[in-house]
């Protein structure tokens, strides 16, 4: 099996106690969850019994030693995070409302993951192939940004896979918006690409849908995964284009339903294998592979938070 490696932030969800207005009376409180996009599907991606590593940095501080012990705990290497008194780990404050749905308020940055830097990289970590996931929430500080862009070279020239969940989170970024040319940077490198139907709306402005797709068809990317929450799945390559219905469930919290979806398919391609042709496999496996995690995001959300969120295979089994 293909190992995945995840790079980027890993982060605190301090989840309040509250759903939308109720119980505006009373106190509200919050309660500590491991997350952070990569974090979150490094922990997908070992929970379903693939081999995951986490790349980054943690600040040496409570929460940092938190994410180390519960990423190390869901059976991800944490070899190669950096530990730094420069800054705090970063923490986000989740709302939600009746639905399940949440705002993030996030104190970042300043934080530690926005610190990692070339040199951090462990020796010989793309000496053979291995699935890259990349978020753009590493690309919100110039630095980080640049970073995480030569790692994604580094890895593209020594022939690994390049995933990339855009994961918009528009509140990290200086201007209050994600810089969609900065986005592009990224999403160009990738040769499997996730969004959602709002993230896609947002990155192609005036263009067509259609239009916009086949322009990161063509910059190179094989596979694009268009998730819009409860609806179906548009998955789309240079020759297939087809829908995948994901189970109806009642959500509860979608912190960690995205981040459920793209390790789940990471997971079957890792299983699978990265050849040269694995975005071309027939359409019924490409199928499978979404109704995994179709079925990964189902179950994430009808849970609170995020690691615990994250389904093993016997979860899914279970899931009708």
């Amino acid at each position: 099996m293909i190992p995945v490696i995840a790079f980027g932030e890993a982060l605190v969800d301090m989840l309040s106690s509250r759903l939308g207005d109720e119980d505006m009376s009373s106190p509200e409180t919050f309660t500590p969850y491991a997350g952070g996009a990569p974090a979150n599907v490094a922990v997908a991606c070992a929970r379903l019994g693939a081999p995951s590593r986490f790349l980054g940095m943690l600040g040496d501080d409570h929460f940092g030693d938190f994410l180390a012990e519960e990423l190390a705990a869901h059976g991800v290497d944490i070899s190669g995070v950096v530990r730094t008194r420069d800054a705090r780990t970063a923490l986000a404050f989740v709302s939600r409302d009746s639905t399940g749905e949440r705002t993030f308020d996030f104190y970042r940055p300043p934080a530690a993951d926005l610190l990692y830097r070339l040199e951090h990289l462990p020796a010989g970590v793309f000496s053979s192939p291995v699935i890259l996931h990349l978020c753009t929430n590493s690309l919100t500080d110039a630095e980080i940004g640049d970073t995480t862009l030569a790692i994604a070279d580094m890895a593209t020239r020594a022939g690994c896979l390049i995933s990339v969940d855009a994961n918009l989170r528009h509140n990290l970024w200086e201007s209050g918006e994600a810089e969609i040319g900065r986005v592009h940077e990224l999403l160009d490198r990738a040769q499997l690409l996730k969004l959602s139907r709002d993230e896609l709306d947002y990155l192609r402005a005036d263009h067509p849908a259609d239009s916009w797709l086949n322009e990161r068809l063509a910059a190179g990317v094989r596979l694009i995964v268009v998730t819009d929450g409860p609806n179906d799945v548009e998955v789309r390559g240079a020759k297939t284009h087809f829908f995948v219905t994901p189970p109806r469930v009642t959500a509860v919290d979608t912190t960690a339903g995205g981040d459920a979806f793209i390790g789940g398919l990471l997971a079957s391609i890792a299983e699978s294998g990265i050849e040269d042709d694995w975005h071309q496999e027939s359409d019924e496996k490409l199928r499978h592979f979404i109704d995994v995690a179709c079925r990964c995001g189902a179950h994430a959300v009808t849970h609170p938070g995020a690691y615990s969120a994250l389904p093993t295979r016997d979860d899914l089994s279970t899931l009708k």
